[in-house]
């Protein structure tokens, strides 16, 4: 049964950027609300163009009750073509994925998008035609293989004006300079030099132009293997000790090869070991880390949890929420990549060794782990515009095949893989377990991941700098002719406007070193569901070390009953790391100094602001960290508004204020995973724990009456 409200008579033309053309499009079609089983929804024109897929309805063509929080180019309704996951179409109560051509079409679409939106799009009342035409044309623009120059992101670098911001402080890292400078900030110019030697890609198109070596490296060493086999400097710790990279040789050689290859090694080990002065350790990350493929995996499984297509089945899963969330093994590797980030940290802060991290390209689990030291040792790095210029150092020029392992091409599912999520996921930790520590917020982590598919930037659509220079080249409609003027994500301003901008700067940033007492866990929210895996009583591990390779099986009993305090397994045998990560943690945080992660088994929690924002029933309204926010800022405003007084008292001149806080009126509104959630978004369950539940549902008197809370607060969690 559809409550059906009437078609829009007037006519709504989709926002078209510069350089997208309108492809095809459909009337007269129904778009569910996500939240309830009661298939309510609104009529408007699906449309799909060169860079989205949008559904317009009478709402888009006003401008009331706009959002807060407003992505100046996609838009709530807009998926951008990269962001699409996959298709389905219901046929007869039915769901199958769609791909390539197709014999039938369906009387229902639903949307998976890369950022956990789930669009429900009913075409019963649509034209025979319009169906075809749109259904048709979503999955060919969407699923279907393209070529690089097939991308939006060239249609819009040749019709957009080149309006950039010109303050961005970000540093690229595509000149000599940059990367000399980078040497002088970090005292790394004593032992390291910057090489010219890649000019031109007469050593490797996979390394950057530029890039920073030993200095007693020779430039025939450089060149002898494409750059294989040479470590390439990735920061200096303030003692002097170094993080280094290295592209591995391929294991299957034949033996002469092998012999003159190892001989090389040894030479260029021994020019940077020279003990009892210099130390080398080498990590082979390739067998100390997951395989991309268990990545992608256990992402694929984690990301099936939070992609609802309606309530049902949000309360079906939150059943089993901690048996499922601990099959997906997403955040046991998360564990495991930061435990790998404090062995090396430790090797640099403790033992004054230089580390040497080996993969096969250098560029994927290497770019994870050497962006994660320098967050927890250089505060310069928890900054926004150190962090972006860290992004730039370590990915961007770095070479990560952004193409490939975001898979924007469509050309093979087998080279995909979220590592750079994985980082974002890592990073997400520190800043909700040390938020003073950090310039930026978790929703700035959020937005910058949201960035990955959105192809008007250059940032994350290049598998490295030689394909980023040698696609410049091209057409321009403004210029006739000459390069293209691509876009960087750092530049805010394109994607939002400054009022939008402030919830990306943390107000609570720690400006200057001092202890924060305020570390202490607050108080939690009843009827949230649970974001980590409670840490049980369980068998000593036979493994060594007190971080375990795997996660302790968990007592099966837990949903329903409140979790005990923490175990703390000191049964387990001491060693260096355990000393070094328990002396770091008796002591007060310096947020300006080195930051370790916590990461016991509840520690490691789920990003819920990312993976939870598009699900009402997990919102808090009124309630989470943005209520304790709210408060905050409305006494930071008034603080702000007490010294203008005074500065006026005083007669001095008061300057713009700079650090302008966001207005965050009427808290008690606000959801939980503000600003992505909206305010009028409610659930129509009442918020009861799920084993309450289960076992009311053979009570139809108490299951049946939507209408009415029932209040079980006392069992809650």
């Amino acid at each position: 049964e559809i409550h059906v409200k009437e078609p829009i008579e007037k006519e709504v033309n989709p926002r078209l950027l510069p350089g997208e053309l309108l492809l095809c499009e459909a009337s007269t079609v129904y778009k569910y609300m996500q939240e309830d089983g009661s298939n309510r929804g609104t009529y408007g024109k699906l449309v799909c163009t060169n860079f989205k897929i949008s559904f317009l309805d009478d709402d888009s063509a006003s401008d009331d009750n706009e959002p807060q929080f407003k992505n100046k180019i996609v838009g709530e309704n807009d998926i951008t073509l990269q962001c699409v996951d996959q298709i389905y179409g219901v046929y007869d109560e039915k769901k199958k994925l769609l791909t390539g051509q197709l014999r039938k079409y369906p009387e229902k679409l639903i949307i998976y998008c890369k950022d956990l939106r789930v669009f429900n799009f009913c075409l019963r009342y649509t034209k025979e035609e319009e169906v075809k035409r749109i259904v048709s044309g979503i999955v060919h623009h969407s699923q279907t293989p393209k070529l690089l120059k097939r991308l939006f992101l060239f249609s819009y670098a040749s019709a957009a004006p080149n309006n950039t911001d010109g303050r961005n402080q970000t540093v690229m890292f595509e000149t000599l300079e940059d990367w000399r400078d980078e040497l002088e900030r970090t005292k790394g110019n004593v032992k390291y030099k910057a090489v010219t030697t890649n000019e031109g890609y007469r050593v490797s198109e996979k390394l950057p132009l530029y890039f920073v070596v030993p200095i007693c490296i020779s430039e025939e060493s450089i060149l002898k293997y494409e750059g294989r086999g040479i470590p390439i400097w990735c920061w200096s710790c303030h003692n002097g000790a170094a993080l280094l990279k290295m592209s591995a040789f391929p294991k299957e050689q034949d033996d002469s090869t092998s012999q003159m290859q190892k001989a090389f090694l040894d030479g260029i080990y021994k020019t940077i070991s020279k003990p009892p002065y210099e130390l080398l350790k080498t990590d082979d990350l390739s067998s100390s880390l997951p395989s991309l493929q268990d990545i992608q995996t256990a992402y694929t499984r984690f990301k099936q949890l939070f992609l609802i297509d309606n309530s049902t089945d949000f309360w079906a899963t939150d059943v089993k929420w901690f048996s499922l969330l601990e099959s997906t093994n997403w955040l046991e590797i998360i564990r495991r990549v930061l435990k790998k980030a404090i062995e090396v940290a430790e090797c640099l802060e403790i033992q004054h060794t230089n580390v040497l991290l080996i993969e096969e390209s250098a560029t994927d689990l290497c770019c994870v782990i050497s962006s994660l030291v320098q967050v927890m040792m250089d505060s310069y790095s928890r900054t926004k515009s150190g962090f972006q210029s860290l992004i730039q150092k370590e990915w961007v020029i770095g070479g990560h095949g952004f193409l490939d392992r975001c898979n924007h091409l469509h050309k093979s599912e087998k080279e995909e893989a979220p590592v750079f999520l994985l980082l974002l996921n890592c990073v997400w930790q520190l800043v909700q377990q040390y938020p003073p520590a950090f310039e930026f917020t978790e929703t700035y982590l959020t937005v910058l991941s949201d960035s990955l598919y959105v192809p008007i930037f250059s940032t994350f659509f290049f598998n490295s700098q030689h394909q980023r220079d040698t696609n410049k080249s091209g057409e321009s409609l403004k210029t006739q002719s000459g390069p293209f003027r691509f876009l960087t994500v750092w530049d805010w301003s394109v994607q939002f406007d400054p009022k939008a901008q402030a919830f990306l700067n943390n107000p609570l940033y720690a400006e200057k070193p001092k202890p924060d007492k305020s570390q202490r866990k607050t108080a939690r929210f009843k009827h949230q569901r649970q974001l980590s895996l409670p840490l049980t009583q369980a068998k000593p591990s036979t493994k060594r070390g007190f971080f375990r390779e795997e996660t302790d099986h968990l007592i099966k009993n837990i949903l329903g009953k409140r979790i005990g305090k923490f175990i703390n397994s000191s049964d387990e045998p001491p060693n260096s790391l355990r000393e070094f990560y328990d002396s770091w943690h008796s002591k007060p945080v310096d947020y300006h100094g080195l930051l370790l992660p916590r990461i016991d088994g509840p520690e490691i929690k789920v990003w819920a602001q990312r993976y939870l924002r598009w699900i009402p029933e997990a919102q808090l309204h009124g309630g989470g960290t943005i209520a304790t926010a709210a408060k905050i800022l409305d006494l930071m405003e008034e603080v702000q508004s007490l010294q203008v007084k005074m500065d006026e008292e005083h007669s001095q001149a008061v300057s713009g204020d700079a650090h302008s806080v966001p207005m965050l009126r009427n808290s008690a509104r606000l959801s939980s995973l503000f600003p992505f959630a909206l305010l009028q978004r409610q659930s129509v369950k009442p918020a009861l724990p799920t084993s309450t539940w289960k076992d009311l549902e053979d009570e139809d008197d108490l299951v049946k009456r939507d209408d009415e809370f029932v209040d079980l607060s006392g069992d809650m969690l």
